[in-house]
């Protein structure tokens, strides 16, 4: 029988951004213990043809949890969301240059998915830690949106997934024309951390 781990993700670079908070998170907390359970990191294309494929087979080794990570550019804090929808509709192109409209993520499956993950006792003890961040109802419709309906259509109810909005790091806000809100990138990496252990 499989260790039991726990499955983070991360997204690669898009829309021009040199890097992604996630994508940093995610490799800074690769195979560290949390919680007791190690941390196991996959990056995760920005591509929707590819990224549910590299995710399923992520998921097919069994993982305790799932926690779903990538950028909201202009987000004062992290957040994590409440639902997923069945739907992809965008306009920025992906990185394969690809954009959809009123497209199903799963055809044929339900509306929308709702996060497992402890919503409620993750903002806790991120407001315990000094953590800015907050419960969102909206995922988007782009690949964040994408993956977390992806993972929770292919899981189930039985193991606990859900998705973590980060803002941009200091690197992404220093090289914008107009910079926005930012957290320094260890916040960020803390923030994702205190979210695994809850």
């Amino acid at each position: 029988m499989p260790s039991p781990f726990m499955l983070l993700t991360g997204f690669e670079p898009f829309g021009g951004d040199a890097v992604n908070p996630s994508d940093l998170a995610a490799r800074a907390l690769h195979d560290e213990v949390v919680g007791g359970l190690p941390v196991r990191s996959v990056l995760l294309p920005v591509d929707t043809a590819r990224a549910p494929h590299v995710l399923r087979e992520a998921l097919a080794d069994g993982p305790s949890a799932v926690l779903l990570t990538g950028l909201a550019a202009g987000r004062p804090q992290v957040a994590l969301e409440r639902v997923a929808l069945n739907v992809l509709d965008f306009r920025l192109p992906d990185n394969a240059g690809v954009t959809k409209q009123d497209e199903p993520v799963v055809p044929g499956g339900p509306d929308a998915y709702l996060s497992t993950l402890p919503l409620r006792a993750i903002l806790a003890a991120w407001r315990a830690a000094g953590v800015p961040g907050y419960i969102s109802d909206t995922a988007g419709l782009y690949l964040c949106n994408q993956v977390m309906y992806t993972a929770r259509h292919a899981l189930g109810e039985g193991v606990p997934c859900g998705f973590l909005h980060l803002p941009a790091n200091e690197a992404i806000a220093l090289s914008a024309r107009a910079p926005g809100p930012y957290l320094p990138q260890g916040e960020i990496d803390r923030a994702v951390r205190v979210a695994l252990e809850a």
